[in-house]
């Protein structure tokens, strides 16, 4: 028996004049993957097909474990999504760039674990809606660069550049963040 798309197909409606604001804000949050014991669930159907774009459930830590943060500067980084394979097969490139203004021991010691290891980033938009880039399925692909700047006039800056396939274009979580700082919980 074929599969119905009803479950995934719906309206896609938007209202003139309700505002859209581009952009993320000034923090990024990311762990290992290694650090993970539990994954929220994306819902599917029962051929596989990804019925919702928000997660369920909350990430669950290993023991002493926390999401780190990185402080970045939101008009100088994006999170873009786009098509890649092909069918049957397609699913999304998320890509994050996230620039950070310091070179110094500690932005350099960041970018030395980063580009070595398989990571998952939560990322927040200027609605307040978190989203991940990073599935269990698949390595997440991060280089970073920096830049001491030029003369007089020029900016430093750490540079993170992340690749993750997904299911879905960067996927909403609605669960818990646990920080250094404490908890942050991502349904508000």
């Amino acid at each position: 028996m074929a599969a119905s798309n009803t479950d995934v197909q719906k309206s896609l409606a938007w209202a003139m004049g309700t505002p859209e604001l581009p952009g993320v804000r000034r923090r990024v949050y990311y762990t290992s993957k290694n650090d993970i014991l539990v994954w929220p669930k994306l819902p599917h159907n029962e051929v596989g097909r990804v019925t919702s774009s928000v997660y369920d459930g909350s990430f669950t830590l290993k023991e002493n474990a926390v999401w780190k943060y990185i402080d970045i500067l939101p008009e100088k980084s994006q999170l873009t999504s786009e098509a890649q394979g092909e069918l049957p097969s397609q699913t999304q490139l998320n890509k994050l760039v996230a620039v950070h203004p310091s070179v110094s021991e500690a932005a350099s010691a960041a970018a030395a674990y980063l580009n070595n290891n398989d990571n998952v980033f939560i990322v927040e938009d200027m609605k307040g809606k978190h989203r991940v880039v990073g599935c269990d399925k698949w390595t997440t692909k991060t280089t970073v660069t920096q830049d001491l700047g030029q003369g007089a006039t020029g900016t430093t800056g750490t540079t993170i550049n992340v690749e993750a396939s997904d299911e879905c274009p960067a996927p909403f979580y609605t669960g818990t963040i646990t920080t250094e700082d404490g908890d942050i919980d991502c349904t508000a």
